[in-house]
């Protein structure tokens, strides 16, 4: 079984193949390989919805993550990706949005496997993980690094 891949947007922007072998990456620095998720790529106004509905912050963001378990045989996790955000984001940076995009995704996943970013001691772990991952990858290091 692979990770279900959804586009809610007009096109997708990346090969389904690049998304799976990125949460594969990431999830196997994690420590879960193997485990499933459900991605969603979609618009800033459905994860701003998303993001009110779930944690009670109306604002735009990247990249939600739910860990559902690994019970019931379902995926073990969904992630909700912001295509604009990501297209924003890319053009400000000068990065590509392939690049923009697995930044998102190694990012969710990581929280997925117990990665947090809320004290500035986590933050650096996981942003030390999200550069391990996307350069094992084959992504330039980010030339201009931002907080997701």
């Amino acid at each position: 079984m692979s990770h279900s891949i959804a586009w809610e947007v007009d096109e997708p922007c990346v090969d389904d193949v690049e998304v799976r072998r990125t949460l594969d990456a990431a999830l196997s620095h994690g420590g879960r390989a193997g485990i499933q998720l459900s991605v969603v790529f979609v618009t800033d106004p459905v994860l701003a919805r998303l993001h009110e509905e779930a944690l009670g912050d109306p604002s735009e963001t990247d990249v939600i993550s739910f860990d559902l378990g690994e019970e019931g045989g379902g995926p073990a996790g969904e992630l909700y990706v912001s295509v604009d955000c990501a297209r924003t984001q890319a053009a400000q940076r000068r990065v590509t949005l392939g690049r923009e995009l697995a930044l998102y995704l190694v990012h969710g996943a990581l929280h997925l496997c117990g990665f947090d970013d809320h004290e500035p001691e986590d933050r650096e772990r996981m942003r030390a993980a999200e550069r391990t991952v996307l350069e094992g990858l084959g992504h330039a290091p980010d030339p201009t690094p931002h907080d997701v």
